[in-house]
């Protein structure tokens, strides 16, 4: 039989149905809202709520190939993927579940019949051990009386450091929650049949294929467990090990689907590469992990999902580099991932030319940043005496150049060198803090407090109800009373106040009693309480006391006009642009609001002008906007659209705005669309790969806008002299003068700084082996001078430059280091010998540093001491 990948996958799953298992498809690689991961990174993920109780299931039986990344957190494999022969960031996992079904016998069984029944997998039973937990006698028992391993084959797993239920076969989903003993399966790879427990630590020689876990407990506790009144059961095993075992071939990446991966990027590169090279592994499993990403519209970025998907595309990039790839070749990668893997995930065909335009706009975006980071990083590792590189260097690299700390780290694993983390850390830490500003607020404190009542929102309808007062929270805690001046949060059991959600802010307004007065701010939503954020103005205001909750109704008409505008305008889009967007955020305020989507093209002002078109005709047309309440089924039914990935209660809010804009949504709304008045685009720009932001304006700031328009362009005219025919004219005129004037300009400064320049390059002398300036010069234009000093280091090749001018009574110093003997001297520690003895004030990094001084008298008197300070370090 050939084991293909494909074929091991269909196995797998034709297996557990033949055995009663319902086929669950793949869920996407983003999680539920709820969840607390970046990523799927397991099976048994997607029935999360099924294990806790909080969801019943349509069966008691199911079986799943499940797309998964591990990339951080407990399960992180990032570094030892390309280095090892069996982790991957990007992988698919095998898994039979049970929800209060079949439990350990049958289980065992399953498993045990897959893998060595000739009429599937057929693997020798003498290469096949298992673990077990220490205390779960009864799976012991299973797999020797039952299955009839012998005992040397059965090894049972302790407690970690003594620690009651942790242990490698103890499994659980958290500090609290559903958890239970496991048992695993090994593969021998080895002919040794002699087995030792330290043994299983050589992953090379014992492979685990299978995770079988036993969810019986409930821990309540870090030591306390009760069992749960239903047993489950949740498995995975790697398609990647399981079929680089059956296909016999010792490493995942001779796997079929992997070899044909690492043929492409032979062919597409003209490499001629020896086999198991990491750099080929790497790239071949970033190309997977990438696509699939993207494929689940997450997109590159600086923090949260999209920064864990630049790391890998990054770290992909500089493998190529240090194969000697130097053009850009990621994104040819994305067919042959799509062409291997299309039996099983036919939904990246249609995404194809989109993957590889938001790959190849990141490459050609860290092409610039690659090259210069790697080549100053090879230079500094290249000039170590010891193997180990300073943390400031690491941290100029990712401050100064760009070059991310984690790419550094891994240059410095491929060639041994040790980076001193604890001081890199505290070099960070020390940075931020200087950046910093230093602010206290109610902000700081709103999201450490914790709340069980519950808070119904009565805002779609009224804007002023009675309520009561069920919590008073002030500086974190709770309490029975706010008073006068004191800030804090109140909870109501019902309220016209909408919290922050969905991109809109919360209301503000006032809740009182009397004359006592609580000025509401800001609103946000804590579970299912709505928190009123604010300060107390006169009075005082205590729990269970009746009170009136008003808004700022002017401010809430604004806000919803914004947010209905918002909804034609996520139409309009798809009508102009005429490709499928996907939302990728909003906020939206009474002054603005702001959109920012997906699309991998430049927008063009007529395209911006045919929105503002289409929205300004449907604002025309005064149509009604309604609101129905339905399953999240039948609103996918409807075509209503969703944010893909956030996670919606069964019972949903559906948007209408006549037959132009059908959308889910829990914001507050205008009543009719003519509410809106104006809408008029204020800017359209690109803030990512693949990313664009409009920021528009409605009503009375929108008619303000064109208005100031109108004035600047009368200014304009005026000054010019000029009529609208003759305007544009007159401007383009006074940019070509301009231009002209530019360009004199510069062929002027080039003369003055070569003139500069032959004369400073006289006063050059040598120290030891390298070159040392030291003059006052006529250049006080700092971008000249910047130019002329990276001329003068070009020509020393490896030196010191300092020069200085007088500015009013004060004189201005510049240091600058060539990059070749930075590891030895720095430009800072020279600017402090310099304050040191002239009290002067200035600061710098290791190339170039500045400093202020009053007397020149005082410079010259030590500038001996400079020179004998430069000679000791070099």
């Amino acid at each position: 039989m050939k084991y293909t990948t494909n074929n091991v996958r269909n196995m797998f799953l034709k297996f557990f149905e033949q055995n009663k298992h319902k086929i669950i498809p793949s869920s996407s690689l983003i999680p539920s809202d709820h969840s607390n991961l970046l990523f799927t990174n397991a099976g048994m993920n997607q029935f999360e709520d099924i294990f806790l109780g909080n969801k019943k299931f349509n069966y008691s039986r199911v079986v799943t190939a499940q797309r998964c990344l591990r990339t951080g957190g407990k399960h992180n494999d990032f570094h030892q993927v390309g280095y090892s022969t069996h982790h991957h960031t990007f992988f698919e996992m095998l898994g039979n579940f049970s929800f209060g079904d079949y439990f350990k016998k049958e289980a065992i069984a399953y498993a045990w019949n897959l893998l060595t029944n000739e009429k599937w997998f057929n693997l020798p039973k003498d290469q096949l051990l298992v673990t077990v937990y220490q205390d779960d006698q009864e799976t012991y028992n299973i797999w020797k009386n039952i299955i009839q391993l012998p005992e040397c084959k059965i090894i049972k797993i302790g407690h970690k450091n003594n620690n009651v239920y942790e242990s490698d076969n103890f499994w659980q989903m958290g500090e609290t929650g559903p958890c239970g003993p496991c048992t695993e399966i090994f593969f021998n790879t080895s002919n040794d049949k002699k087995l030792y427990l330290h043994d299983l630590k050589d992953k090379n020689k014992y492979i685990e294929i299978w995770n079988i876990v036993f969810i019986q407990f409930n821990r309540i506790k870090h030591n306390k467990l009760i069992p749960l009144s239903t047993f489950s059961v949740d498995t995975g095993m790697g398609l990647e090990r399981i079929t680089s075992i059956l296909q016999k071939v010792n490493s995942n990446y001779k796997i079929d689907s992997f070899h044909d991966l690492i043929q492409s990027i032979y062919q597409i590169n003209k490499l001629n590469i020896s086999n198991n090279n990491q750099s080929i592994n790497i790239i071949a499993d970033h190309i997977r992990a990438s696509t699939f990403i993207i494929g689940d519209n997450i997109l590159p970025d600086n923090e949260y999902r999209g920064y864990i998907l630049r790391k890998i595309i990054r770290r992909a990039l500089l493998h190529g580099n240090k194969l000697g790839i130097k053009k850009i070749f990621f994104y040819k990668l994305v067919s042959s991932v799509i062409r291997i893997f299309g039996e099983s995930q036919k939904q990246l065909e249609n995404q194809q030319k989109k993957i590889e335009n938001i790959l190849k706009e990141e490459e050609l975006q860290f092409n610039q940043t690659l090259s210069k980071g790697f080549k100053l990083l090879l230079n500094e590792i290249k000039n170590l005496k010891n193997k180990e590189l300073d943390a400031n260097i690491v941290f100029y690299l990712h401050d100064t150049i760009g070059f991310p700390i984690d790419l550094t780290q891994d240059i410095c694993h491929e060639y041994h060198i040790h980076i001193n983390i604890s001081k890199l850390q505290n070099i960070i830490f020390e940075h931020k803090k200087k950046s910093q500003k230093k602010k206290i607020t109610i902000n700081n404190i709103i999201n450490t407090i914790h709340i069980n009542e519950k808070s119904i929102f009565k805002g779609y309808k009224y804007h002023i109800i009675t309520s009561n007062i069920k919590k008073i929270f002030v500086h974190g805690k709770e309490q029975s009373t706010i008073n006068e001046n004191e800030e804090g949060i109140i909870i109501l059991d019902q309220t016209p106040f909408y919290g922050e959600s969905g991109g809109q802010i919360g209301d503000s307004g006032t809740i009182f009693i009397k004359q006592s007065i609580f000025e509401v701010y800001n609103v946000k939503n804590y579970a299912q309480a709505i928190g009123h954020i604010g300060k107390m103005h006169t009075g005082k205001i205590k729990i269970h006391d009746i009170v009136t909750a008003k808004i700022n109704k002017k401010k809430r008409l604004l806000i919803q006009n914004n947010h209905s505008a918002t909804h034609l305008l996520n139409s309009a889009l798809n009508l102009v642009l005429k490709e499928k967007i996907y939302q990728r955020g909003s906020f939206i305020n009474e002054k603005y609001l702001r959109f920012d989507f997906s699309y991998f093209k430049p927008i063009n002002i007529d395209q911006i002008f045919n929105i503002e078109n289409i929205i300004n005709h449907q604002i025309q047309k005064n149509v009604n906007i309604c609101e129905q309440y339905g399953s999240i089924h039948e609103a996918k039914l409807k075509k209503y659209k969703f944010l893909q990935h956030k996670h919606y209660n069964s019972i949903v809010r559906m948007l209408k705005i006549g037959k132009f804009s059908k959308e889910l949504c829990s914001g507050t709304h205008s009543k009719r669309t003519g509410d809106i008045g104006l809408f008029k685009i204020i800017s359209e720009k690109k803030i990512a790969s693949g990313i664009h932001r409009i920021e528009a304006i409605t009503g009375k700031y929108a008619l303000h806008k064109i208005q100031d328009q109108e004035k600047n362009i009368l200014e304009i005219k005026n000054t010019l002299q000029s009529n609208d025919s003759e305007l544009l004219i007159k401007i383009k005129k006074i940019i070509n003068y301009c231009s002209n004037l530019k360009k004199e300009n510069q062929i002027l400064n080039k003369e003055i700084i070569l003139n500069e320049k032959n004369q400073l390059i006289k006063k050059i002398i040598k120290i030891k082996k390298i070159y040392f300036l030291n003059s006052e010069t006529k250049i006080k234009n700092r971008k000249l001078l910047k130019i002329m000093i990276d001329q003068l280091k070009i020509k020393i090749n490896s030196g010191v430059i300092i020069l200085f001018y007088q500015y009013k009574k004060k004189y201005i110093f510049i240091v600058s280091i060539t990059n070749n003997i930075t590891h030895k001297i720095q430009a800072k520690n020279i600017v402090e010998i310099i304050k040191k003895y002239t009290n002067g004030s200035g600061g710098g990094k290791i190339q170039t540093a500045e400093c202020i001084i009053n007397n020149i008298h005082d410079f010259y008197k030590i500038l001996p001491h400079i020179t004998s300070w430069i000679s000791t370090y070099i």
